[in-house]
């Protein structure tokens, strides 16, 4: 099977012991995570394996999540040659994509995520933030809302498109606990406050794009084996230029997972999500195309069964 489209996830699946079985069973896995702990100065291995409070912060986050991602791909692909449709991900995941894709060496990719996570922090510094989940209103209700509330003076506004009645929302978290009332009565089945320390995909993350965009013109390669498939658009871009304005501009814009998915799963006869599970659950309710999960090396064994079909 060659149609396949490849997915990356993003903040949100991260756990203790992500990659374990993939650094018990495999050469490479150990290599991989060797040389990013050498590259950032830090024990990943401690990180994704021990228990500890740094797996939630953002700066720390990201590399961990985008580097199981990348040993998960790295093994697919030792296994099984094939380019895909095109390559996608949920925010940090695109970073992923992009590596995955060959225009980001997977140690520069971890190294700019790192900084990626604390220049987002940086940003937050000084501002009570968060993001907020509301499940059972449509697109149009939740910009309308936000939009209104924006002209009072609140800072919120919608970050992320996850599927049809399934929308976060970020920005400052006093304004948006005060608006979960209204969004209870405007049809909202639930608002649910996230753990986040950082409102992601929002125009608070403004003064991070310059630094950001100096990092990624440095370690972006115009190199695309596939395209990749922007959060900000839903379209596909495939050089350098492209790559490093969508990233910058991703900051700040939402991310229209729906729409990316909804514009390209009609070529493909499958997808594989790479390093979590996250992306599987959501795209069950956006298309009838299976979706492979790789989180072990059981998991993998899986996939390439199925591909070898």
């Amino acid at each position: 099977m060659n149609n396949a489209i490849f997915i990356f996830p993003g903040q949100g699946s991260q756990k203790v012991g992500m990659g374990k079985d993939f650094y018990d069973n495999s050469t490479l896995a150990h290599e991989m995570i060797e040389k990013a702990s050498q590259r950032v100065g830090f024990d990943f291995k401690a990180l994704l394996f021990e228990e500890n409070d740094q797996l939630e912060q953002t700066e720390f986050t990201q590399p961990a999540i985008l580097l199981v991602s990348l040993i998960a791909h790295a093994l697919f692909s030792q296994e099984f040659s094939i380019k895909p449709i095109c390559a996608l991900g949920h925010s940090l995941g695109e970073f992923s994509a992009i590596s995955a894709v060959g225009a980001l060496d997977y140690c520069d990719a971890v190294d700019l995520v790192h900084r990626r996570g604390l220049l987002m922090k940086q940003a937050c510094t000084g501002i009570d933030v968060g993001m907020m989940a509301l499940l059972g209103l449509d697109d149009s209700t939740v910009e309308s809302l936000t939009c209104q509330e924006r002209e009072l003076g609140k800072k919120v506004w919608a970050a992320n498109y996850n599927g049809d009645g399934q929308i976060v929302i970020a920005g400052n978290k006093e304004d948006l606990i005060s608006l979960e009332p209204l969004f209870k009565e405007a049809g909202a089945k639930k608002a649910i406050l996230l753990p986040m320390s950082v409102a992601s995909h929002c125009p608070l993350l403004s003064s991070a794009q310059a630094e950001l965009g100096e990092y990624l013109e440095k370690w972006l390669k115009n190199t695309f084996l596939s395209p990749v498939i922007s959060n900000v658009t839903a379209s596909a871009y495939h050089d350098k230029h492209q790559a490093k304005e969508l990233l910058m501009s991703q900051l700040i814009e939402p991310v229209k997972y729906k729409q990316s998915i909804l514009h390209v799963e009609k070529d493909a006869e499958c997808m594989i999500e790479f390093g979590g599970s996250v992306l599987k659950g959501l795209n069950k309710r956006l298309t009838q195309k299976p979706t492979y999960s790789i989180t072990d090396m059981k998991s993998l064994e899986e996939a390439l069964v199925f591909m070898t079909k």
